[in-house]
């Protein structure tokens, strides 16, 4: 994934020499919206070695301006300084407009308010690249089946992956080159689905109203609360898996996908594939037994 300025690791050794000033975090008040396109362009900024003053040159705003849009802070940033900065850093404009404009709803501006700041700036067509069309509709199916597992809504679900979409377009460049692009972007779907993904008291993603969209509560006979129960204990279950674990589990069991179909979705060789499935399967019966017990 791309490095991002708030994580701990330090940034690539070819840029550290001409980089200034770290930035501040972002602002608690950036919504998951905001920060989807928010992280990616301060990678970027952090990655082209690139200073703070050369975007202010670059882009045309004040040093007080531009920091605030790099923190989420303030009120959120209009469309006219946005498009500068990711003009300034060399980024696609499509895919970071509907970011945006996302981002600009969930800080709950007005829609007249989008539409006049879109309306300044003439935008040319800017189809995405061929090879990011073609992964993206090979992948759409089992993402959306994914997302929709912990989302619970058609709508919702293919909104966030269409976010993800959007976010690998804008990182399509280091995306293209690393070492294996379904990794990359099934962890990207990941993070963007579990930022929105209902939440139990204790933090785990919510899993158990999945139950009611399986075929086995359709095919049940009514009034089987026996099979509803162990389905959202289940579900509950795989809720508290590692992540490449709980990942294979809802692919499998939400999802119906053939065990065989999986490793190609999540980015693994079919022999770690094979292998987390199995610590799945062992960890989902030692967290079922007290349950089986009682």
């Amino acid at each position: 994934m791309i490095w991002s300025p708030d994580a701990d690791q330090p940034p690539p050794p070819d840029t550290q020499s001409r980089r200034g000033r770290k930035p501040a975090p972002i602002a608690d008040t950036a919504g998951p919206s905001h920060r989807a396109w928010l992280e990616p362009v301060r990678g970027f900024l952090l990655s082209s070695g690139l200073t703070l003053n050369d975007l202010v040159d670059r882009s045309g705003y004040s040093k007080t301006r531009i920091s605030e849009l790099l923190r989420g802070n303030g009120y959120y940033p209009a469309w006219e300084i946005t498009f500068s900065v990711i003009r300034a850093l060399g980024l696609p404009v499509q895919p970071m407009r509907r970011l945006w404009t996302a981002a600009a709803r969930e800080a709950q501006k007005e829609p007249g308010w989008i539409e006049h700041c879109i309306q300044q700036v003439a935008l040319q067509p800017e189809p995405p690249p061929l090879a990011h069309k073609a992964f993206t509709e090979a992948v759409t199916d089992a993402y959306t089946a994914y997302a929709r597992a912990f989302l619970l809504t058609d709508h919702r679900a293919r909104w966030v992956v269409t976010e993800t979409f959007d976010i690998l377009w804008l990182c399509w460049s280091e995306a293209a080159t690393s070492e294996n692009i379904r990794r990359y972007a099934w962890l990207l779907l990941r993070e963007r689905v579990m930022a929105r993904a209902h939440r139990q008291h204790d933090g785990h993603p919510d899993l158990r109203a999945a139950v009611f969209s399986t075929a086995e509560i359709h095919d049940a006979s009514p009034g089987n609360f026996v099979a509803i129960s162990e389905l959202v204990d289940l579900f509950d279950a795989i809720s508290r898996l590692p992540h490449d674990q709980m990942d294979v589990a809802v692919m499998h069991y939400l999802c119906d996908m053939p065990p065989a179909d999986i490793p190609d979705v999540l980015g693994l060789s079919p022999a770690l594939a094979h292998a987390v499935d199995h610590h799945a399967r062992a960890t989902l019966e030692r967290l079922l037994q007290p349950s089986l017990r009682e």
